[in-house]
């Protein structure tokens, strides 16, 4: 056998695009012909995105699947490609990978296990596939899984029975801060107990509240990397299969992995990019408060779409401060987008003297706080529509698991970047930001966060300290620890049924809350379904 030519198309496809997805495949197709690649592997499902959910009960949306399917296969050069597709079988559909060499399909896998928890629904869609995959290229034998078949042992067995050169695994693998290096755990714990090399090929791009990181890698017999690809981004990527029982494997695309902070960040911004350019949004519109969470936001929006394409708009109230304001306009100088001042007093004032003749003598309180929020999220709300940019909003995940949110005002907008991201997280993204370039003033990030919506006000007059509440909320809602666990680690009781009770109550404007990118191990929305109804006590067995 000669030197074996393998490539992975780490590519990012839009779901339901099936003709852009599919021109994308025949130009990676070209490509790899170009560089004499021998086999060519795309991820789980891309020729119609992941995850594609209701579409895939409909027979015209699966009709026109097939007609993609078919241009592929009349277009497929000498290079033996692996696509990830559904495919029909009678009344049943799979989650299928087809083999397509010499224009036709010579062989096609199911996917055996399907997952059904998290932010995966797949038992809803597709049927079970029941035999392994296995074909063969130029004297190289292979075997295929998708996704999380390779998690579980029995079908990664079955896989390695006649003992291929390399398995394949195609993946639709979203991101979470924690994910790459799982991944490499696994893939070589695989490697190592079967003695074969594990080729990992992974979607990149955003989509809805999912990010796909890439990163695919190709890992020898031995558990050592010896492909890695940049995670975020798209390419064709090539590995050299000598011919040896356990074929030695050649790359010069080994590309390191970023850190924590650099992983986080970059899923953000490309999570807000693709949301925007996916949907064919202008760029972006914020309210720019002079506080850490706004600042954070809007750094990520001129990162991913450009400072001319992000505009910020302060809205100033009688509280105020007017450190906020100086902060807020020196942010939006520093990263060179439009501001925007439109005081809101006149408009607060205007609700409170219409309001007067119901609210009578009563004294101010939590309404007249969200009067001033709804003023704002209206004035936001406006200047979308009217220049039609998305309206980021800018609350992070602890304010969002504790109601400490206004419904219809600071909660208006189309995306939610930080609404997986916990407090404590958005000060380290803050410092990782301006390690890179000063564009958070260090006084936002060192000043006592404030809402600024009564005199004197501080978070955590309502809340307790975030690197306190972030624990709790991390093993309440990620890890599904009890009260009484909590409270038997040597946490507060009163503390801990306080945070509990707040996040219980607050699921009603959870499930009214735009949409924000995953970057935690359970996000909410379709990572953590909770009813808003809910009449569970935890103190009662």
């Amino acid at each position: 056998m000669k030197t074996f030519k393998l490539a992975l198309a780490q590519l990012n496809p839009i779901v339901g695009d099936l003709q852009g997805n599919c021109e994308m495949a025949l130009n990676a197709m070209r490509q790899a012909a170009e560089k004499g690649v021998d086999l060519l592997v795309f991820p789980e499902l891309f020729l119609t995105g992941y995850p594609p959910e209701d579409l895939l009960l409909r027979t015209d949306f699966l009709d026109c699947v097939e007609v993609q399917i078919q241009k592929i296969v009349a277009s497929s050069p000498e290079t033996t490609i692996v696509i990830g597709t559904p495919w029909r079988e009678g009344a049943l559909l799979y989650n299928a990978a087809l083999i397509i060499s010499g224009n036709r399909v010579i062989n096609r896998y199911a996917k055996q296990i399907l997952p059904n928890f998290g932010v995966f629904d797949e038992k809803r869609y597709f049927s079970e596939g029941r035999l392994p995959g296995r074909f063969e290229v130029k004297g190289f034998r292979f075997g295929i899984m998708i996704c999380e078949d390779i998690w579980h042992k029995a079908p990664f067995e079955s896989c390695i029975e006649d003992k291929p050169h390399m398995v394949l695994s195609l993946n639709a693998s979203p991101f979470h801060r924690e994910k790459l290096m799982e991944r490499h755990q696994l893939i070589s714990a695989r490697s190592v107990s079967g003695n074969v090399p594990v080729a990992y090929i992974n979607l990149t791009g955003g989509q809805d509240e999912l990010v796909f990181d890439g990163g695919s890698f190709v890992m020898d017999a031995h558990g050592a990397l010896r492909l890695q690809a940049p995670e975020f981004s798209e390419g064709i990527f090539v590995a050299e299969l000598h011919p040896e029982a356990n074929p030695r494997i050649d790359s010069t695309d080994v590309f390191p992995p970023l850190d924590e902070s650099a992983r986080i960040y970059k899923a953000l911004v490309t999570g807000i990019s693709d949301y925007a350019r996916k949907n064919g949004f202008h760029g972006a519109v914020l309210g720019l408060s002079g506080g850490i969470d706004s600042a954070l936001t809007l750094a990520l929006a001129v990162d991913a779409l450009g400072c001319d394409q992000v505009e910020a708009v302060l809205m100033p109230s009688r509280y105020t401060a007017q450190i906020s304001n100086t902060d807020a306009l020196e942010e939006a100088q520093r990263l060179g987008c439009k501001s925007h001042v439109i005081p809101i007093e006149a408009v607060f004032a205007g609700f409170l003297d219409l309001l007067s003749p119901v609210f009578g003598n009563s004294h101010p309180d939590l309404t007249e706080e969200n009067i001033q929020a709804r003023c704002r999220g209206t004035l936001l709300m406006a200047i979308s529509n009217k220049k039609g940019r998305i309206l980021l909003t800018t609350g992070n995940k602890s304010e969002m698991s504790v109601g400490y949110a206004t419904l219809y005002g600071d909660m208006a907008g189309g995306f939610a970047p930080l609404k997986d991201v916990p407090k404590t997280m958005v000060y380290q993204l803050a410092r990782y930001r301006n390690s890179i370039s000063p564009v958070i003033p260090d006084r936002v990030i060192t000043r006592p966060p404030s809402a600024e919506l009564r005199p004197n006000q501080l978070d955590q007059d309502s809340l307790p300290p975030y690197d306190v509440l972030d624990n709790i909320l991390e093993r309440y809602i990620e890890k599904d620890e009890s009260i009484q666990s909590l409270i038997e680690s040597g946490l507060d009781p009163d503390t801990v049924a306080h945070v509990i009770g707040m996040v219980d109550r607050n699921e009603y404007k959870r499930r009214q809350s735009p949409p924000g990118i995953k970057v935690t191990h359970r996000a909410f929305g379709r990572d953590r379904r909770f009813p808003m109804t809910n009449g569970f006590s935890h103190h009662k067995a």
